[in-house]
């Protein structure tokens, strides 16, 4: 009897430890983060670099380097909502994504990128502010937004998807790859989270510490 005492009481604490690493795995709004690129294995990325074509806003990027600092980005609720620090991100959520840094948020419109002639993709606004070009939709197949997960990135206004050409700039900006809007969910389109500061989601901050971090 006591035997299957025990066995009962590791199966339950098991169960415990796996609820809670599911949910240290969530990704909820005001997390800092990285997004890499499933298929190119690129960073999303920003600067203060202007596109010389399009609109001439701020051009976003994919980087290789793990360790920039300009590719930290900030998940928010769309414009005019607020979602509380911790709130889990469900599938199917409209976010904006700011730019640390620059504090533009990444958008997109009926412009041509500069080297495959897709659709452009910039960060643009000012202190977080800008317009319904900001929104993006969490496409993914789980309740929330995971953190292991592959997710794509539908921009609300146009319907296209996040993704990257597959080409690369020239000066001043040598070996980063284009950032672009396509029609359909292809090659070069799945995201997943990489290095962050990810906030717990807020019915375990009470019990846990806020953050949650991979390395920087």
């Amino acid at each position: 009897m006591q035997h299957i005492l025990l066995l009962t009481g590791l199966a339950l604490v098991g169960s415990i430890s796996r609820g809670a690493a599911t949910e240290s795995n969530v990704v909820t709004c005001g997390s800092i983060l990285k997004l890499l690129n499933s298929d190119y294995a690129f960073r999303l990325h920003s600067h203060d670099v202007k596109y010389g074509s399009g609109s001439g806003q701020q051009s976003v990027t994919g980087v290789e380097q793990k360790e920039d600092v300009n590719s930290h980005w900030v998940i928010k609720a769309q414009t005019g909502e607020l979602c509380e620090r911790g709130e889990p991100i469900a599938c199917g959520s409209t976010v904006r994504l700011e730019h640390l840094s620059t504090k533009k948020n990444l958008h997109s419109h009926h412009f041509s990128s500069p080297l495959s002639g897709e659709q452009e993709v910039s960060a643009y606004g000012t202190d977080g502010l800008g317009d319904t070009g900001d929104h993006w939709e969490v496409v993914c197949s789980n309740e929330n937004w995971m953190r292991s997960a592959h997710v794509r990135l539908r921009h609300i206004d146009t319907g296209m998807y996040l993704g990257m050409s597959g080409r690369s700039y020239g000066r001043p900006i040598s070996g980063q790859m284009e950032i672009v809007g396509v029609h359909k969910p292809q090659h070069g389109t799945r995201w997943t989270t990489a290095e962050g500061l990810f906030i717990v989601p807020k019915e375990k901050s009470s019990t846990h510490d806020e953050y949650a971090h991979s390395e920087l």
